[in-house]
């Protein structure tokens, strides 16, 4: 589920924080530009592990800021297909389920990829029929699933002002399959 990932980057500190020390000042631009972001085929990022490297410091003509190639490890949020999770139903629609892990709330399970047999009832919630009882999918009730596909969607050109807010990292996951984590 957590993942280092190790990258390069271009670092341009703005003028009023070189008289902070230099390691303290690059970790606090590091965090405000990668934590809570998704990197795309990377996941999202929870936290800045560590630093490797950093070399240059030059200042471009033209340009106040001095700018650093670091080496940094990321700890980075992206299930493996396959893996068990547990987390919060958030939302249950025509189209199936939106999960919550608590960090992340963009797991969806799809309608096909509910416990069967199930059907919609009256209220909007989902009801599992197991052994000739409904047994409904109550909101901020907290469900075992399987992950079957993590997706990096492209960025819209144009969204629609009545869709839902983009997402660039979809888990999508499978009730079907559950065991106990």
């Amino acid at each position: 589920m957590f993942h280092l990932s190790k990258i390069k980057h271009t670092l341009h500190l703005q003028p009023h924080l070189l008289s902070l020390p230099l390691f303290d000042a690059i970790k606090g631009e590091l965090e405000m530009q990668f934590l809570d972001k998704v990197i795309t085929n990377l996941g999202l990022c929870i936290s800045v592990y560590d630093i490797f490297s950093i070399d240059g410091g030059f200042i471009f003509p033209g340009d106040g800021c001095s700018t650093y190639e670091v080496i940094v490890r990321l700890v980075m949020f992206r299930p493996y297909v396959g893996e068990i999770l547990r987390g919060k139903i958030e939302e249950s629609n025509e189209d199936g389920l939106r999960l919550s892990l608590g960090f992340f709330n963009d797991t969806y399970v799809a309608v096909s990829q509910l416990q069967r047999p199930c059907r919609r009832g009256d209220d909007g919630i989902w009801l599992w029929n197991y052994e000739s009882e409904d047994l409904p999918l109550d909101l901020n009730e907290e469900v075992n699933f399987e992950v079957i596909d993590v997706k990096y969607p492209p960025i819209p050109v144009k969204q629609d002002p009545n869709s839902k807010p983009f997402a660039p990292m979809e888990v999508v996951v499978s009730t079907t399959k559950q065991s106990c984590p």
